[in-house]
């Protein structure tokens, strides 16, 4: 039985600790120390202290090794800043693809309840213990051994001796403190002792709502192209009527347009199989999203705390379908079964805290992440309005429902959107304790801006299609009612400043971010610098004339550059923080599972598959930059909620290998 009380080691339990390991009884240890000259047994050194920090502390990865590298590169102080250092790291062509298939959420996009982390299986939702690696700081003196004890009332302590240089790594019960405690055993047989609890505190984050917050535009492997050309029909039908654009490296099948109606047998699965890689593809949820780098962000910064991030939100996402209802998928993965839906985001995540909590009632959830409302007033159905030039395209796509007016946006906006953002709040706030303040909406950037004016329309960014041509007055119109209508609306409803009235603004209240609004401002779809990328300089022509017209010449050369497609960088540092439509094609390239039965292509060069392989990938969203740039304002107000502090700097220490718990580690 213990008796010392466990949380109050004194420097005499500490010395007696120090004795331990040399293969006699500690009754034996301590008498041996007895002869050791007056003064020579020291208190304990107030210069030296224990400094302890929780390894892989980001949950969602599996390796350590990986979030070692988004600590480093976050040294540069900003996301931003560290977006730009890891794709430097990989030529601007995606730090994500080498870490998508390392983390804990399988081939379907589904969270794993067990995940093996560092050779260790792990509990996601409720971790048993966390992995803490302590150190001594201070005047540790030279060639000191040190006895470690790590007591959580469970009898007997942990007990590691190594040197005291070595920092050593235990798994530390998770809920209920550890004092870690050292007894310092000098060359010349006098002891020191220090002593400091040890509590890990995991946050719960969530991350809910639609494209924008699932990372829509930026596949974690971007599709691979190929230097030849693919035929598209176009709705026309005649001869010609096709055009040729890059097609997917690796695809067997039939490039030309001149294959049986159906498509040759086996066409569609093997072009479907070298498409792009989603975390999820069901929902087109990336590891670039600002709700992920936000979470991981806090994880990098607090060296104490570990992350548990909940992915949830789904490209496509209305309040209505998508986190309160069912919605359809996005796209399929690139091999196994393919889901026709998605489970509603709300019941997703409160079967993911029931079964939590059954595990350790006092689970909560700590902080929601939120972006939802675009979808609400067809934001899309806006784009392809403009986009769309007209002839048959535009007739096919009006009749599919795929184009939306101002007017018919503003009645959406009027009439429902006031009333259904009142039904979420209402139910997000059990979730989260009674205080929507723990949901920080993060809103969105305006896409179309360029120097604080809406970009001109035309042909550049979106030629990868004929029938793409932005019409200057009806963007005009959009980014009008955007900037007045529809973002203020969004932030008055979150703040309890408008619409159904909240009943107790103190609780009702959501943090809100809109910070980033004026950097996108100024790096909208149309804007280009010299610095951009020498692919998008020489190849992506700001007139419209990206592409061979002649489809003889084109059918193996696409580009009227030089280059070759497979040069394009997806994730290289642009002006632009929007994918435009070119980027969209040559990123993801994505088929659109998520069409209505009239548009869903009868053939992979049909002609809605062309239009729409051009724009589902993301055209008209964030980039990993301006994921980034999100992510920047959405940490000020996460740390705020969380009552965390901004760090001075982030210091990046490097830590040793993993290995089994009880063994001390070498530096």
């Amino acid at each position: 039985m213990h008796l010392i009380p466990r949380f109050a080691l004194t420097a005499v339990a500490a010395a007696a600790l120090a004795c331990a390991g040399t293969g006699l009884g500690v009754g034996t240890r301590m008498a041996a120390a007895q002869p050791v000259e007056p003064g020579a047994a020291r208190p304990s050194d107030p210069g030296i202290a224990i400094e302890w920090q929780v390894r892989n502390r980001f949950r969602l990865f599996r390796r350590e090794a990986d979030f070692q590298r988004h600590l480093v590169a976050h040294r540069a102080g900003s996301l931003l800043a560290a977006e730009h250092l890891l794709e430097r790291d990989t030529a601007g062509r995606g730090w994500a693809q080498s870490q998508v298939d390392q983390i804990c959420v399988n081939s379907a996009g589904v969270l794993n309840d067990t995940c093996d982390r560092d050779g260790e299986r792990e509990n996601y939702l409720v971790p048993k213990n966390h992995v803490v690696v302590a150190r001594l700081t201070g005047a540790v003196p030279p060639g000191a051994s040190c006895n470690w004890s790590f007591d959580d009332g469970t009898i007997p302590p942990k007990q590691v001796t190594a040197p005291c240089a070595q920092p050593v790594t235990q798994r530390l019960a998770y809920g209920k403190p550890t004092i870690a405690a050292v007894g310092i055993t000098r060359p010349d047989n006098s002891v020191d002792s220090v002593s400091t609890e040890v509590v890990v505190r995991d946050l719960l984050i969530a991350g809910l709502g639609d494209s924008v917050a699932a990372g829509e535009g930026n596949p974690d492997r971007p599709v691979t192209l190929a230097d030849d050309g693919f035929c598209f029909r176009r709705f026309l039908g005649a001869a010609r009527s096709e055009y040729f654009r890059p097609s997917r490296a690796g695809y067997a099948g039939d490039k030309a347009c001149d294959d049986s109606p159906g498509g040759s047998p086996g066409s569609a699965a093997d072009w479907n199989t070298h498409g792009a890689r989603w975390m999820s593809a069901a929902c087109h949820r990336s590891l670039y999203g600002y709700q992920l780098r936000t979470a991981l962000a806090l994880a990098i910064e607090n060296s104490q705390v570990a992350v548990t991030f909940l992915p949830l939100a789904c490209s496509g996402a209305t309040i209505e379908r998508g986190l309160f209802g069912s919605q359809g998928t996005s796209d399929c993965p690139l091999r196994g079964s393919c889901v026709g839906s998605v489970p509603p985001q709300l019941e997703q995540l409160q079967d993911l805290l029931d079964k939590a909590r059954k595990q350790l009632p006092s689970r909560k959830l700590d902080l929601v992440l939120l972006t939802v409302g675009a979808n609400d007033i067809k934001f899309s159905g806006l784009v392809a309005d403009v986009i769309m030039s007209p002839g048959v395209e535009r007739t096919l796509f009006s009749q599919g429902g795929q184009l939306a007016t101002v007017p018919q946006a503003a009645v959406l906006l009027d009439r429902d959107f006031n009333a259904n953002f009142a039904k979420l709040r209402n139910a997000l706030k059990p979730l989260v304790g009674g205080n929507l303040a723990r949901v920080v909406y993060v809103s969105y950037g305006h896409p179309a801006m360029q120097a604080n004016e809406p970009c001109p329309g035309g042909r550049d960014g979106l030629d990868i299609h004929p029938a793409f041509n932005a019409d200057g007055p009806r963007l005009k119109e959009v980014t009008e009612f955007v900037l007045t209508r529809f973002l203020p609306r969004v932030r008055a409803l979150a703040r309890c400043e408008a619409g159904p009235r909240c009943a107790n603004t103190d609780t009702d209240r959501m943090t809100f971010v809109d910070s980033h609004q004026a950097g996108f401002a100024d790096h909208g779809i149309c804007a280009r610098s010299p610095q951009d990328p020498e692919f998008d300089r020489e190849c992506f022509s700001a007139e419209g004339n990206s592409f061979d017209p002649d489809p003889v010449a084109s059918a193996t050369s696409p580009l009227v550059c030089a280059l070759r497609p497979n040069e394009f960088r997806p994730y290289a540092s642009r002006a632009r923080w929007i994918r435009t439509a070119n980027d969209s094609y040559f990123t993801a390239m994505t088929y659109p599972r998520g069409l209505p039965n009239t548009m869903q292509p009868a053939n992979i060069h049909d002609a809605s598959w062309g239009a729409m392989s051009a724009v589902y990938g993301g055209a008209f969203h964030p980039s990993a930059e301006g994921h980034a740039v999100m992510a920047d304002a959405a940490l000020p107000a996460a740390r705020a909620t969380l009552g965390l502090n901004a760090p001075s700097e982030v210091v990046a220490r490097p830590l040793p290998p993993p290995a089994a718990p009880d063994v001390a580690q070498p530096r």
